[in-house]
């Protein structure tokens, strides 16, 4: 059970990202734009071209799906999205902090994630086929994401990424970049398995917006949301 202070910080928290996301999308020109263009990033190049080095570590992976944890696992603090074994994470970074072992079983990709300006998160997200993940949103749009497509069932118009009601769907070897703090859902309405490398880092906002942005991400790395699930993979229980 959370003490008091506990659930003052938390309720301080959430004012600070309420705040932050209304200062985003009021003083910065793209604000409230939705999908980003990969190529304006020109870090994505590099994965994209090393996107089969990247593939041939996942289907490496793939070979012990069973050891893989399902994402509530990891993040118990999201267990409203899903409850089944359907979604599956093979984590390289929570928050800045690396998982070395699973750094040092894909070293390329590890190494193409270091390139990432203000990498976050990133891991391996595995859908299992008929797999569904309901409307649900981002803590906070200070970040973006990134999908590279890795695994595409072939029936790709039945996998479908929504953001806000616009829909997406992936190609191998692609990517995609949004903000999830909009309401987003997943369907995988194919009987194959559907697989990117999802990334998540700081948005580049201009002066002095920027400055604000540092500040409550800092004071997000400090939530249970990411300090617990980093604390149980250093005591090897993921």
């Amino acid at each position: 059970m959370k003490t008091f202070l506990e659930r003052n910080a938390m309720r301080a928290l959430n004012v600070a990202l309420r705040v932050g996301e209304a200062i985003i999308h009021r003083a910065y020109r793209d604000g409230r734009r939705v999908f980003f263009e990969p190529r304006d990033f020109p870090w994505t190049a590099k994965l994209e071209s090393g996107w089969c080095d990247i593939r041939a570590e996942l289907d490496d992976v793939l070979e012990d799906r069973a050891r893989i944890p399902t994402f509530q696992a990891v993040s118990r603090e999201q267990e409203y999205i899903t409850t089944d074994q359907g979604w599956k994470v093979f984590v390289f970074s929570i928050y800045g902090a690396p998982v070395e072992r699973n750094c040092r079983r894909c070293p390329r990709t590890a190494a193409l994630l270091r390139e990432v300006p203000g990498l976050r998160n990133a891991f391996f997200s595995i859908l299992a086929p008929g797999k569904r993940i309901p409307e649900h949103r981002g803590v906070y749009n200070g970040l973006l994401r990134y999908h590279l497509g890795l695994r595409v069932p072939a029936d790709a118009e039945n996998c479908v990424l929504t953001v806000k009601g616009e829909e997406r769907r992936w190609r191998e070897g692609s990517a995609l970049i949004f903000d999830d703090s909009f309401p987003h859902s997943v369907r995988n309405d194919t009987p194959e398995e559907r697989v990117v490398l999802f990334a998540d880092f700081v948005r580049p906002l201009p002066l002095p917006v920027s400055l604000m942005n540092r500040v409550v991400l800092a004071a997000l790395g400090t939530s249970p949301l990411f300090r617990e699930p980093i604390a149980r993979f250093e005591r090897g229980e993921l």
